[in-house]
């Protein structure tokens, strides 16, 4: 009774009391198992009940982002300890076939790709938007926590606008997952590119945004072009800042080997000049940011933490950094500085998607090596010294 009183005592005194750090792994997509040869381009969120839900591409022949690839999805219903059987979803019913990057039997593939889950707090649902052949998008909803899904709605129409600025060949949402703003309104970074039939550059990135709960999308504001200093934006991650605004981190092949950032106040108009983030290396890879709700201001980044240099350790200009050293980094000023900087796995690791569960444990689902994997993580493992 008296410890129950100085627990009391120390809650109301706003007293934080610290976890010990905590760090887990646990295999999620494992490459040549399920009938799929590899595993790429995760997502994660967590749905209003609690339950994670994981998801990727499953790339059945190859490592290609071009070829016969699925979308599979694992759910975990313990915060990412324990995951049910993976399986199939997007795009049942008629298939869309056609690789134009392969000169015999492309006609025979079908490439599902660019998942991406946004989660609706205000209506329980899960809103999950995807491409086909990196040629159509479409939209589909699960009102049972991931269980199940409606038949998907072509939504291709909402990138028409993109038009004005861009003749694009290649349409691609996310990767990673979208976000709801306190409005209501639902926004998911995209990429498009308008080179060749099938080729992903030249690229530039914007965001779609729903007002309607996933009913309908409309095309936002260029975020980042291809002009100047920005070389070829693609691949964006996005997060709210703690005074509602929207902040976007891209991609980009820059000779700064930086990320770029802009900032809107509705996630769809209005972007800011991007800028290079000196503190966010470019190693070419995509990366993953989300808001942490343990302080305003607080944000989590997940990246390769590498660059390219040359024999006397001189950063090269586009110098393409090695897929390696995934690392986590927190930010207590919205992104402003990112003073820690955590390894999380020194090998080859590429593209990771984080998440917050309800009690504030952190979720990395990450490409370790030829497989995904999901790190469980707490804030305390993130600040401990190596």
């Amino acid at each position: 009774m008296h410890l129950l009183r100085l627990l009391l005592v120390f809650l109301a005194a706003g007293v934080a009391l610290h976890a010990a750090p905590l760090l887990e792994s646990t295999p999620v997509f494992p490459a040549n198992s399920n009938g799929i040869v590899r595993h790429r381009i995760p997502g994660v969120v967590v749905t209003p009940k609690g339950t994670v839900l994981a998801y990727c591409e499953a790339r059945k022949n190859n490592s290609s982002d071009w070829g016969e690839i699925e979308i599979h999805l694992r759910r975990s219903p313990d915060g990412g300890k324990t995951w049910d059987a993976p399986r199939q979803i997007a795009h049942g019913g008629p298939r869309l076939e056609g690789n134009p990057r392969k000169k015999s039997g492309g006609d025979r593939e079908q490439t599902v790709n660019n998942p991406v889950a946004i989660v609706d707090r205000v209506t329980g649902a899960i809103e999950f938007v995807y491409c086909v052949n990196y040629a159509r998008a479409f939209s589909m909803r699960s009102t049972d926590d991931g269980l199940t899904w409606s038949a998907p709605v072509d939504i291709t129409a909402s990138f028409e606008p993109f038009r004005r600025h861009y003749d694009w060949k290649v349409i691609a949402t996310g990767p990673g997952h979208g976000l709801q703003l306190k409005s209501g309104r639902l926004v998911v970074p995209i990429w498009l590119a308008y080179g060749n039939t099938g080729d992903h550059k030249p690229s530039a990135a914007a965001t779609i945004y729903s007002d309607d709960h996933g009913k309908t999308w409309r095309a936002g504001d260029i975020a980042f072009p291809n002009a100047g200093e920005f070389g070829d934006p693609n691949e964006t991650m996005i997060t709210t800042l703690a005074d509602g605004r929207v902040m976007l981190v891209a991609r980009s092949v820059s000779k700064a080997n930086r990320k770029l950032v802009s900032i809107s106040a509705d996630g769809a108009t209005g972007w800011s000049t991007p800028k290079f983030h000196d503190q966010l290396w470019e190693p070419i890879c995509m990366a993953s940011i989300v808001a942490h709700p343990s302080r305003p201001g607080t944000q989590l980044y997940s990246a390769p933490h590498t660059l390219g240099r040359d024999a006397a350790g001189k950063e090269i200009p586009a110098g393409r950094g090695k897929r390696e050293n995934l690392s986590i980094k927190l930010s207590r000023d919205d992104g402003h500085t990112w003073p820690v900087n955590k390894t999380l796995d020194a090998g080859p690791s590429a593209y990771s998607d984080l998440a917050v569960l309800p009690d504030g444990t952190v979720l990395c689902l990450y490409e370790k090596a030829s497989d995904i994997v999901a790190a469980r993580f707490n804030l305390e493992w993130i600040a401990a010294k190596p």
